[in-house]
């Protein structure tokens, strides 16, 4: 398979590896973009197999509770000059109002619903695109639900740039939820919990992990006790529960709540952006083709 400059640069973003590490990586793998992180991690070169790391997008993540109902939310537009804008922000409330009363399933029924003021969500999406000048979308949403014994917790980060909505059971201790969610906004794990970890995912950290000691020239009797090792480091790294509580890092997530006599459910955490592509402007490029005209 014929590795392009595109491929290498992906990589490259990905691991933070050289070029021809990536390119070498590439090769190896037959262009296979996970298998060449893989090689890489397993050569030490690249430290992480992070996907969707770079923030691209603009706008902002909102959360909206009402009793025993909450939705978290991420609306982006073009420039952060725009996601800071009142009418941009009043429509992010607006949203907000109507997911939370109507529940649509997915973006694609919550834009075909009809808002109170007789529009659909995408009309009124328009208007406001319209009156700003930029772009804007709906990008997701989750809504979620909690018993009176329960509690949510809602936390917003730097305007709004990271929102984690985060359902406590067993608990109605809404600072306890907060908390935890405050946690979730630092050290963005995937999971709740061990459990949560696929079987497939943990063969392959394992297997990554066993090349990786081979490679640092260690001897084969002790790897297997070594991988078990990393393995664990690789679980407080991803699961919530196993991580180290950032209000006190001497006790993990799991004593914080248990104390609370409570249980984590579930969490949502957006951070804006994730995953989409960020327009690159090359300035230089752009004043010298003006200056060519």
């Amino acid at each position: 398979m014929a590795i392009t400059a595109q491929m290498v640069k992906e990589l490259r973003e990905k691991t933070g590896a050289g070029m021809m590490d990536c390119k070498k990586a590439l090769q190896e793998t037959d262009g296979n973009m996970e298998n060449a992180i893989d090689y890489l991690r397993e050569k030490g070169i690249a430290k992480a197999a992070k996907k969707s790391d770079r923030i691209a997008a603009e706008g902002i993540t909102y959360i909206l509770t009402e009793g025993n109902d909450a939705v978290i939310l991420e609306v982006n537009s073009e420039t952060d000059f725009v996601a800071k804008n009142e009418g941009f922000q009043v429509l992010v409330k607006e949203l907000a109002d109507h997911l939370l009363k109507n529940k649509p399933a997915s973006v694609e029924e919550a834009v075909a619903q009809t808002m109170d003021n007789g529009a659909t969500v995408e009309a009124h999406i328009n208007a406001a695109i319209a009156k700003i000048g930029e772009k804007l979308s709906l990008r997701r949403f989750a809504v979620k639900t909690k018993t009176d014994r329960d509690a949510f917790g809602a936390y917003l980060h730097a305007g709004g740039r990271i929102g984690v909505l985060t359902v406590l059971e067993g608990t109605t201790e809404e600072q306890a939820a907060k908390d935890v969610a405050m946690h979730i906004a630092a050290l963005n794990p995937k999971y709740v919990s061990r459990e949560e970890v696929s079987q497939e995912e943990v063969d392959r950290e394992r297997q990554v992990l066993t090349q990786q000691a081979l490679n640092e020239g260690k001897p084969e009797n002790i790897v297997a006790k070594m991988v078990e090792g990393r393995l664990s480091k690789y679980f407080e790294d991803v699961c919530l529960l196993d991580q180290p509580f950032v209000k006190n890092p001497d006790q993990k997530v799991r004593q914080f709540v248990e104390s609370k006599g409570a249980t984590v459910r579930e969490f949502v955490r957006y951070e804006v952006g994730e995953g989409l592509e960020k327009r690159e402007e090359n300035f230089a490029e752009e004043v010298m083709n003006q200056v060519k005209k």
